[in-house]
């Protein structure tokens, strides 16, 4: 399941991201990259350990916690502390899969991948190139949104950054475990939530069919879910 999620960030949040980003110390991609995306990985990153990465990833976190689609596409049991990276020209990133699992720093916790999701900070007509190419079972997607919407995806899946031919592409990405680790499952429970959401445009909450489609959603949750 792809979902292009709009607006994550309010513009007085992005312009705050790019700001502090303008003045933040970058550092080789690399370094978070496992033995397999060390090879393919030519970008420049916010240092993790660093104030500033820590400040603008808790910012995300709680512009995510306000999202209702993000919640509902995602269903997340925790998510990775948001990291940030730069591809500026003849940068790239070749096709990889993520790694299955992800220590999370200082902590002494692991998560397990199971959506990956990329905040574009940048607007697409400051940067030429730069695509997410994405390939799954829903086929191959070529991405490039608007400054402030995310996009999330299976961690599963086969994807690149296509190398930057002009400007620089500044974004958020980050790593969710969900409660409900098998995607199909989860994208049958974000279109049966979708579909409630429509049917409550038209009738109360307190309808026979509204109660019946929720109960029936929660009880598909409790089943599938693993905490």
């Amino acid at each position: 399941m792809l979902v292009h999620v709009p607006d994550v960030l309010t513009p007085e949040e992005l312009s705050y991201c790019r700001k502090a980003l303008s003045e933040s110390a970058w550092v080789d991609g690399k370094v978070t990259a496992g033995e397999q995306s060390a090879k393919a990985k030519y970008n420049l990153q916010v240092p993790q350990d660093s104030d500033m990465g820590r400040e603008l990833g808790e910012l995300v976190l709680r512009a995510l916690g306000r999202n209702p689609t993000f919640t509902s596409a995602a269903l997340p049991l925790r998510v990775f502390p948001p990291l940030f990276n730069r591809y500026d020209t003849g940068m790239h990133f070749h096709a990889h899969v993520d790694n299955a699992i992800r220590p999370v720093p200082g902590t002494g916790f692991r998560i397990r991948t199971d959506v990956s999701s990329t905040l574009f900070l940048t607007p697409p007509e400051d940067y030429d190139g730069g695509e997410l190419v994405i390939q799954d079972t829903f086929g191959t997607q070529s991405i490039k949104l608007p400054a402030g919407d995310l996009v999330l995806y299976p961690s599963t899946s086969l994807h690149s950054v296509q190398p930057i031919t002009r400007g620089s592409r500044w974004a958020s990405f980050f790593w969710t475990q969900s409660m409900v680790k098998d995607d199909a499952k989860r994208a049958l429970l974000y279109d049966f939530d979708q579909s409630i959401i429509e049917a409550r445009k038209s009738l109360p909450d307190d309808h026979a069919a509204i109660l019946g489609l929720t109960a029936t959603y929660h009880n598909l949750v409790r089943q599938w879910a693993e905490l």
